[in-house]
């Protein structure tokens, strides 16, 4: 009896114990089974969607949380997550990808023609999500109030009406392009042009609206890798308000084949905004320039600048600030570059030969838009290249850019590589030998700021020394005693050595090597002649909206400048 009863509690605790490891095994291998079978899903439906993607002739982008109240297109219902076109603004469910491509149109960037040339188009209307505080375009009162798809925009001018406003004639009635109709390229326009060109014809002059007295298409090139990563989201914003013909990503295409959309353009109307940092800038001046060589030189663009890089000296110089974060909305952008002014800006030829009597290399040729520096600064700037160059991943904020130059600055305080400059180096400004006081670095300047917002040639202004210009066909010379120096100046609390002021710098590094730069691309260099010449002035456009206080003191500068280059037009 008690044999008995010791097998069956024996049996029973065994399959106790079989039975708390299969609902272990289960508590362990079901979530695990569950989490694959949702990554195969979420892995599969990705590739539908890129797929769907691909073959669309809408530019679909995915977003798993929409920034504002949000319902589909097709469905109607109310969506936190889904697609939206960058070029139309349609916003459609996962779910509804497929038939919002069959019933709605994108953008046409050429009108369909069918040998007949045209200077009008209807509006397209797209119902639903229209932009918050917009206005009926007909009763005036707010559109977008309801908590569904309602209202309509249309994708062109952006005006908006309601749906009870909205009448037949409004349907087929011509669209004005709106506010921005100055600076878009109508797709009418493009398609006349495009069966000119078949029929080897060139008179343009005659094309709606090249013969219109203010039309200034504009050209949009952003570079999606500058400075704090806000290139994406502009290139939507402006292909919304724009022609999406109009805007090219510089990460994709290069700034010498966008340029060649000023050929099918009026004269001298061409204004191009490059959304980027100074290299961005000076990038885009470098193709500019081969149009002049192609023999273009009539189709030559003037240049605006959103900064979206770490220093922006250059757009600081022209007045478009010292940095963007998505502060200003993108068409008080567009304003800002319809109203503004037109100016020259110097650009310079820097000649680097290497020293050394078996020296068969070609000499270092770079074209110089802000600075030339030897010395502590270039010594930052170098460190900080190599820096980006092992984890660009970590350099896709301004202020996380500005830390490590700060690291990097602090470090030098203490090491002084650069010292004794002045033994090391001889300086000739237009021929003449310049006599160098102890010094660890020299800059040449051509534009007004320097590391990110400093006025360099004036100083703390307590000395009268003329402002710089960056269309004299003059250089600014100064030097530096150092890292700490460098800090002090842009604090104001201490004034640079000044050098003086040259048409042509000529820098011989007698020995050992030394960090150099220009326009904040560093390399190290050994023994060298460096000969700093004028070689061309660029079409820039100048922004006197944004004013700090440095400016203050430059606003009549600026102002000669803008009237001196009225008169040579």
């Amino acid at each position: 009896m008690e044999g008995t009863e010791s097998r069956s509690g024996t049996a029973s605790s065994v399959v106790a114990d079989w039975s708390l490891a299969f609902w272990t095994l289960c508590a362990v291998v079901l979530p695990v089974l569950i989490t694959l079978w949702c990554s195969f899903q979420r892995s599969r439906r990705q590739v539908l969607i890129r797929d769907i993607f691909r073959k669309s002739k809408h530019d679909w982008h995915y977003t798993d949380l929409f920034g504002q109240p949000s319902y589909c297109c097709v469905c109607a219902q109310h969506i936190l997550q889904g697609a939206f076109c960058n070029c139309c603004g349609l916003r459609v469910s996962e779910g509804c990808l497929k038939k919002a491509d069959q019933l709605f149109l994108c953008k046409e960037i050429m009108m369909r023609s069918n040998g007949e040339a045209h200077s009008s188009m209807p509006h397209h209307w797209i119902r639903g999500n229209v932009p918050l505080c917009s206005c009926c375009m007909i009763c005036k009162q707010q559109c977008g109030t309801q908590p569904k798809l309602c209202d309509y925009r249309c994708v062109w001018c952006q005006y908006t009406i309601h749906d009870e406003c909205m009448m037949d004639y409004l349907k087929t009635e011509e669209c004005t392009f709106g506010e921005f109709r100055d600076l878009i390229i109508p797709p009418y326009y493009l398609s006349t042009i495009n069966q000119m060109r078949k029929d080897k014809r060139t008179n343009y002059e005659k094309v709606v609206p090249y013969c219109r007295k203010h039309w200034m298409p504009v050209i949009i090139l952003a570079n999606t890798r500058s400075g704090n990563n806000m290139g994406e989201t502009l290139l939507g914003e402006f292909k919304i308000l724009l022609n999406p013909v109009q805007v090219f990503d510089l990460s994709k295409i290069a700034p010498a084949k966008a340029l060649q959309l000023c050929t099918l353009l009026p004269c001298n109307a061409v204004r191009v905004l490059v959304c980027g940092g100074d290299g961005t800038v000076g990038w885009v001046l470098d193709a500019i320039d081969e149009m002049k060589i192609k023999g273009q030189e009539r189709y030559i663009p003037q240049v605006a600048v959103l900064p979206l890089g770490t220093g922006n000296d250059l757009s600081n110089t022209l007045g478009w600030g010292a940095g963007y974060a998505g502060e200003v909305p993108v068409e008080q952008i567009l304003r800002n570059v319809m109203e503004a002014d037109g100016i020259k800006l110097d650009r310079w030829k820097v000649q680097v030969t290497n020293k050394g009597y078996y020296n068969l290399r070609k000499p270092k040729v770079f074209t110089m838009n802000n600075y030339f520096s030897i010395g502590p600064d270039a010594l930052m700037a170098l460190n900080f290249h190599a820096h980006r160059e092992k984890t660009p991943s970590l350099f896709s904020s301004r202020i996380i850019n500005k830390a490590v130059y700060f690291f990097y600055g602090t470090k030098d305080c203490l090491v002084q590589e650069c010292k004794d400059l002045n033994k090391k180096v001889e300086l000739e400004l237009d021929g003449e030998r310049i006599e160098l006081p102890n010094l660890e670095g020299i800059i040449v300047l051509n534009i007004g700021y320097w590391g990110g917002g400093c006025r360099l040639w004036e100083g703390m202004g307590d000395e009268p020394y003329p402002l710089a210009r960056h269309d004299d066909g003059l250089l600014e010379v100064v030097g530096v005693h150092g890292s700490f120096h460098c800090a002090q100046i842009q604090v104001k609390l201490a004034n640079p050595v000044r050098l003086g002021q040259a048409h042509t710098v000529r820098l011989i590094l007698k020995s050992s090597k030394m960090p150099m730069q220009v326009d904040g691309e560093p390399w190290a260099q050994g023994p060298c002649t460096v000969t700093i010449t004028h070689k061309t002035r660029a079409l820039m456009l100048y922004h006197s909206g944004e004013q700090t206080d440095d400016d203050a003191s430059s606003v009549s500068e600026q102002d000669h400048v803008r009237e001196q280059t009225d008169e040579d037009v």
